[in-house]
């Protein structure tokens, strides 16, 4: 009972970015516009989709999914990081609360990163075989798809939450990130993380390679399958449709990667933070512009949607 109350007791504190509470102001000032504006965008995405009948389709359907995922995704991370901006660090995160923040966030993550991979495959199949799409690609599947999304990310941040927040902690400690992040956490552990860091491995190996090396495969795939159309016009709308998808899956595996599927004794606490700061601000503002300013079928969507409220 002793080191369960002297566990819960521990608080955690966040490493300013800067010890020039200007330089913190301005990076507040800059992760405020990025934060607003993924939650604008997404949003936008979101209610288009629902609101405009042309756009209910699993293509669309996954679209949306990704905007509502990116919303809570940023949401979990962006307040908290913006209130420490402020106070340089000064607020603590309790013991419960940086275990929920992780959790959330490995949950959001993974579930984020599985989604992107199941819309390679949306693609492939609408471009490889675009007479039987609505049969393979029927409703049901595209729901069973998306649930089992986000039921492997919540099993697998689960299992990692638990591993990590079952290790014994010493005393009061500063998180060298602006989040809970794993890595950071483990570094404060006084116990064997070995069990932890396997787990870890492991999540990223079933949330970053295998979606990444399926999306690759479809890819090749669907190249070949574009470079077949005779039309110009088609094989543009094609590579439109793909290049935008293609943009978030590199900022998102990219970045993930470079993080999370190196050796956590290669970690560098500073590396981490910056990049750190594109899969939880800067991808989830730049997802909705990409998609929108790619995809024609969208903007027109959204063009009417907005008419018809104006109008009203």
């Amino acid at each position: 009972m002793g080191d369960e109350n002297q566990t819960a007791e521990i608080q955690f504190h966040f490493y300013p970015f800067s010890p020039i509470l200007e330089v913190q102001i301005f990076i507040f000032v800059i992760f405020l516009l990025l934060y607003i504006g993924s939650l604008v965008g997404n949003a936008t995405i979101f209610l288009t989709v629902w609101a405009e009948h042309s756009l209910h389709t699993p293509m669309y359907f996954f679209l949306a999914n990704l905007a509502f995922l990116e919303i809570f995704y940023s949401s979990t991370v962006a307040p908290l990081a913006l209130v420490n901006l402020l106070t340089m660090g000064r607020i603590p995160i309790s013991f419960t609360g940086c275990g929920t923040q992780m959790f959330f966030f490995i949950f959001l993550g993974s579930a984020d990163c599985i989604l992107l991979g199941i819309m390679a495959y949306d693609r492939f199949v609408a471009i490889r075989d675009p007479l039987r799409y609505t049969l393979i690609m029927r409703w049901q599947l595209c729901a069973q798809l998306s649930a089992g999304a986000l039921v492997l990310g919540f099993i697998q941040a689960l299992q990692l939450t638990v591993l990590i927040f079952h290790l014994p902690f010493c005393g009061h400690s500063i998180i060298t990130h602006f989040y809970c992040d794993v890595l950071p956490i483990l570094r404060l552990a006084c116990g064997d993380t070995q069990t932890p860091e396997a787990m870890l491995f492991i999540i990223s190996v079933i949330s970053l390679t295998i979606p990444f090396s399926l999306i690759s495969i479809s890819y090749i795939f669907i190249v070949a399958a574009i470079l077949k159309i005779r039309s110009a016009e088609g094989r543009h709308k094609a590579f439109s449709t793909c290049s935008s998808h293609v943009t978030v899956v590199l900022l998102q595996y990219g970045c993930c990667s470079l993080i999370y599927l190196r050796p956590s004794s290669s970690y560098n606490p500073e590396m981490g933070r910056v990049v750190s700061v594109v899969y939880t601000f800067v991808t989830p503002f730049l997802n909705p512009l990409i998609y929108s300013m790619r995809n024609k079928e969208l903007k027109d969507a959204l063009n009417k949607v907005v008419k018809r409220h104006l109008l009203h």
